[in-house]
């Protein structure tokens, strides 16, 4: 009996030194400076779609606001593809939600960005469903008395028609060189991978100063998968699977297990898995993460508590509908 028990012993103690052997070896870094960790003593600033509760999402109006009237660090935004194989910044693949292209068409099933060219989608106001905080439309009305001839027009002076993602590059890329970029890749398939390599085209070609300033991210495994293999020197975001299973080998504090290949850990503050509620804003979640070099950013925060959780936790970034209230809650540590 004694024997069992000191048997016993001797492997629980060998398990013990063994988990904190592994756990004091560095684990590998995917890339030695990682843009997104934030060098101040606050998380950056990124405008979820835009700040899509202060403006139009997705729009060049929203866009410009951010870099004009907020502290914005970060543009994040999703990508989609035309007909036409132009690359859009859009968050839904239909643009029902957005624009007037119910009205226009007659027509209240669903408008799939796919089956529109770019030049198509010029025409449709991508303001008119918009609500602002005071609950009013602002732009429903602004193509009122104008003739289809000069529709485009209109839209265009109001920075409310659809964007290419190569024209807020090229918009931005002189006059905010630092200015990084979180995008989404929507498509799936054959479509996601086109969308894919438009990316690597214009980070890679034409304009070179951004290939370590955005971080990719997608839904599908097979566009992360086509990423990793095709473009490993593009920057890319933790996959849905991928960040469980960093979080899983956080949780069991196993470094060697994690393999990633992602520079950004995007995660919300808590998460619903089969009914039960995963709390993911913890404190040795981001310690480890930054032990692999790795960024934290919190999505989709829009409550001041909740963003000064995440300030005092140390994360690199927060992601929010409303850039000006988190300028705000920012500026009241300085």
């Amino acid at each position: 009996m004694k024997k069992r028990f000191k048997i016993l012993l001797l492997i629980v103690l060998i398990i013990a030194v063994f988990m904190t052997v592994i756990n004091l070896i560095p684990p590998k870094h995917v890339i030695e400076e990682n843009p997104f960790i934030t060098t101040e003593n606050k998380p950056m600033v990124v405008a979820h779609r835009g700040g899509k509760i202060l403006n139009p999402e997705n729009t060049i109006k929203a866009f410009d606001a951010c870099m004009k009237e907020y502290e914005v660090d970060v543009l994040e935004m999703d990508l989609c593809l035309t007909k036409d194989k132009q690359l859009v910044i859009i968050h839904n693949m239909y643009i029902n939600s957005y624009c007037d292209v119910e009205e226009i068409t007659g027509n209240t099933e669903r408008h799939y960005v796919i089956n529109y060219t770019y030049e198509e989608l010029q025409n449709f106001n991508f303001g008119y469903k918009f609500v602002d905080q005071e609950q009013n439309k602002p732009y429903e009305n602004l193509l009122s008395g104008v003739s289809n001839e000069n529709r485009k027009e209109v839209i265009a002076a109001n920075n409310l028609n659809i964007v290419r993602i190569a024209d807020l590059f090229a918009r931005y890329y002189e006059e905010y060189p630092e200015l990084l970029y979180i995008v989404e890749i929507k498509n799936d398939g054959d479509l996601g991978k086109e969308a894919a390599d438009i990316l690597h085209r214009l980070l890679t070609f034409d304009y070179p100063n951004l290939v370590n300033k955005v971080v990719i991210g997608t839904f599908h495994t097979e566009i992360s998968q086509y990423l990793e293999k095709t473009y490993p020197e593009l920057l890319t975001g933790a996959s849905i699977g991928t960040a469980a299973k960093f979080i899983i080998t956080q949780m069991l504090r196993i470094n060697l297990l994690y393999k990633g290949s992602f520079v950004c850990l995007q995660i919300p503050m808590s998460y619903k898995i089969k009914g039960i509620k995963l709390q993911l804003a913890k404190q040795n979640y981001i310690d480890r993460a930054h032990r692999c070099n790795i960024a934290v950013q919190y999505w989709t925060i829009n409550q001041e508590a909740d963003m000064r959780t995440l300030i005092d936790m140390g994360v690199d970034a927060i992601m929010t509908d409303n850039p000006k209230l988190l300028t705000e809650v920012l500026s009241s540590y300085k």
